[in-house]
């Protein structure tokens, strides 16, 4: 069995390879296109898997087995409680940040239901995106999870404890982001240190989140659907009915102070409410 070491650093090395394609291709157009998207986020896992089979390492110690149906139902509706509350402060104290009528339109027209916005949105939209859409977002959000909370994690852990392996996890899963935060469109339109700041604080407020439900279901699946449902309820939902009007979007979106702050409250409660158990498997 290899080191934690040597997973670690071949982790490391196939993941800048395989992340320099997407963004040579990404910066390219300065766009991250769907594909494009799927393709940076499968670098992780990708990575992931190729590093277990050079080094004899079996895949299924990803994570990959089922975890306590507990934990899905946990990670599924996480992102909607710490979320929830930053939106609608925000379309309450910035007037005409909450404008429904283009999301509306958008959603309904998929449908052939333009007629019928508010109908189309609510009765075929949403419903589809809080279960077709989340399954499907889990196929790319497992490309990512597999390498941070499947590999790195994990190898982490034995030498850094809970609180370091999250924190150089997280760190370097934000970093990861940078090049397309910066040099494309994977971002708000704000000040680029202050997009920075308040995505990496999010990042790695998550990413104890993420490893904590790793840790206690033994399982990868948790932190892959907390992936998925972050990404749908935000990107899918909060986000397009939020106009970035009176400085709205330096609150919203990940790239904003409000779901910065809600992520660190969210890691506090659940290390502080966890706090015997992490102590006893950190020991």
């Amino acid at each position: 069995m290899p080191t934690q070491s040597r997973l670690l650093s071949t982790f490391l090395v196939f993941l800048c390879l395989f992340s320099a394609a997407a963004y040579a291709l990404i910066l390219h157009s300065h766009h991250e296109s769907a594909p494009l998207s799927r393709f940076m986020m499968w670098c992780p896992g990708s990575a992931a898997v190729v590093t277990c089979l050079l080094l004899h390492v079996p895949v299924a110690r990803l994570g990959l087995q089922r975890p306590a149906q507990r934990f899905l139902w946990i990670s599924y509706f996480l992102p909607l409680i710490y979320a929830t509350p930053v939106y609608v402060l925000t379309w309450i104290m910035i007037h005409g940040s909450f404008a429904p009528e283009p999301y509306d339109a958008m959603m309904a027209g998929q449908y052939g239901l333009a007629n019928w916005p508010v109908l189309g949105t609510l009765g075929v939209a949403l419903p589809l995106l809080f279960t077709i859409n989340v399954i499907s977002t889990i196929t790319w959000a497992l490309g990512e999870e597999l390498g941070w909370r499947g590999l790195m994690f994990p190898a982490l852990l034995q030498r850094a404890g809970f609180h370091g392996s999250c924190l150089i996890t997280g760190v370097v899963w934000a970093a990861w982001h940078y090049p397309v935060l910066i040099w494309a469109d994977y971002n708000a339109g704000t000040d680029a240190r202050f997009a920075i700041t308040c995505f990496t604080v999010m990042v790695i407020a998550m990413s104890y989140v993420s490893g904590y439900l790793r840790l206690r279901s033994g399982s990868v699946w948790p932190s892959v659907l907390l992936h998925a449902t972050h990404n749908t309820f935000v990107q899918g939902i909060f986000d397009p009915l939020t106009a970035g009007t009176g400085g709205a979007k330096y609150m919203t979106s990940e790239f904003g102070l409000g779901l910065a702050i809600a992520m660190v409250i969210t890691a506090w409660v659940t290390v502080t409410a966890n706090r015997r158990y992490l102590r006893t498997t950190s020991n």
